[in-house]
C-alpha cells in the first residue's frame, strides 16, 4: 500500500507529486495523460519564471521534475475507500492501494464540436479567456455563451479589443442581472441572440466564423465560454461534500471524507488557473504529509 495516490498528472497533481516527492512519501501519480487541460493552451504567458511556453512544454517541465517511475498512465476506473485507505481501480485490470488521495483530475471543457473547431484550439480558438486575452488586444474577438463566465469575459475583453460579439444560443442570457447590464450598456459589445457558431474559417489563423443563421463574422479570437464539468464520476462513491458541481475543500484543500484531498479546477476555489492549481496542489501534498504523521 502506498502513502499517497494522486489521480491526475495537470498542474495541481504534478505539483503536488513534487513535494510529495520532497516530503518524501511513499507516492504514485495515476493519469490518462501528463498534463491535464493545460495541454489545451497553446501559449502560456502568466506562469512565473517563463515569459512564453506553450502549454506542453511548460507541462513537460513540471514532469520532468519528479521521478518518472512514480507516474503511471492509465485510465482510471473508480475510486474506492477501503479499510485502513483507499483503492485506486483502472481499466488495465491493475488496482492500487494508498492510506491518503489527492483528487487532481481536473474538469473536461466543453466543446462545441463544430467544424475545424480543433484545427484552431491556440491559433484563434480558445476556452480560456483569462489565459488567452492578451492577444485579442486591439484586434476582434468574438465570446460564445450566456452565463456569467461568457458575460464577465465579453466585458474584460471589451476594456482591450476593438469590437466584442458575444454570441449566445437562446433569446435572453442566463447569467447574473449585473453582468447583463455591463454587457447591454458597453458599445463596443455586440449582441447575437438565438445563433450558434457553426463553423471556424482562416488560414494559418482564424479569421472568420459562421453562424447559424448564416452571418459570417470577421475576427481574429473565438472564447468559448460554454463551461466544463469537473471529473467527479471517478470518486462519486466516497459521498464527497460539492458546491455546483465542484468538491468542497477547506484551507489546507481537505474534503469532507478523512484521507481525501483535491486541489486544482475540480475544486471549489474560485480562480481557475495554471498557479493557482500548482498552490493548491502543493498545500495538499503538505496536508497529506501531516495527515500521515498523525
Amino acid at each position: 500500500m502506498y502513502q499517497l495516490i494522486i489521480v491526475g498528472a495537470g498542474p495541481a497533481g504534478l505539483t503536488a507529486g513534487l513535494y510529495a516527492q520532497r516530503f518524501k512519501l511513499d507516492f504514485i501519480i495515476i493519469s490518462q495523460n501528463i498534463g491535464g487541460t493545460a495541454l489545451e493552451a497553446h501559449v502560456v504567458d502568466n506562469y512565473p519564471g517563463f515569459k512564453s511556453i506553450s502549454g506542453p512544454d511548460l507541462m513537460k517541465e513540471f514532469a520532468s521534475q519528479i521521478d518518472p517511475k512514480k507516474i503511471i498512465q492509465a485510465d482510471i476506473k473508480q475510486i474506492n475507500k477501503k479499510s485502513g485507505g483507499f483503492a485506486v481501480a483502472t481499466y488495465q485490470n491493475k488496482n492500487f492501494q494508498g492510506q491518503a488521495v489527492i483528487l487532481a483530475m481536473g474538469k473536461r471543457i466543453r466543446k462545441l464540436g463544430i467544424a475545424n473547431e480543433s484545427n484552431y484550439i491556440g491559433k484563434g480558438v480558445s476556452y480560456c479567456t483569462a489565459c488567452d486575452a492578451p492577444f485579442a488586444q486591439d484586434k476582434i474577438a468574438a465570446v460564445v455563451g450566456g452565463g456569467d463566465s461568457a458575460l464577465s469575459a465579453a466585458v474584460k475583453l471589451a476594456d482591450i479589443a476593438k469590437k466584442v460579439y458575444l454570441i449566445h444560443r437562446r433569446d435572453e442570457f442566463r447569467g447574473a442581472p449585473a453582468w447583463v447590464e455591463k454587457v447591454k450598456k458597453n458599445k463596443k459589445i455586440v449582441i447575437c441572440y438565438s445563433a450558434q457558431v457553426t463553423e471556424v474559417k482562416g488560414n494559418d489563423f482564424l479569421d472568420e466564423i459562421i453562424l447559424n443563421t448564416g452571418q459570417a463574422i470577421a475576427t481574429n479570437w473565438l472564447f468559448i465560454e460554454i463551461g466544463g464539468r469537473p471529473a467527479l464520476d471517478l470518486c462519486q462513491d466516497l459521498n464527497l461534500k460539492t458546491e455546483e458541481d465542484h468538491l468542497v475543500v477547506d484551507k489546507h484543500q481537505a474534503t469532507n471524507v478523512a484521507g481525501v484531498f483535491a486541489a486544482g479546477d475540480i475544486t471549489n476555489n474560485i480562480f481557475k488557473q495554471i498557479v493557482t492549481a500548482c498552490g493548491q496542489g502543493a498545500e495538499a501534498a503538505n496536508a497529506v504529509y501531516s495527515y500521515l504523521k498523525k
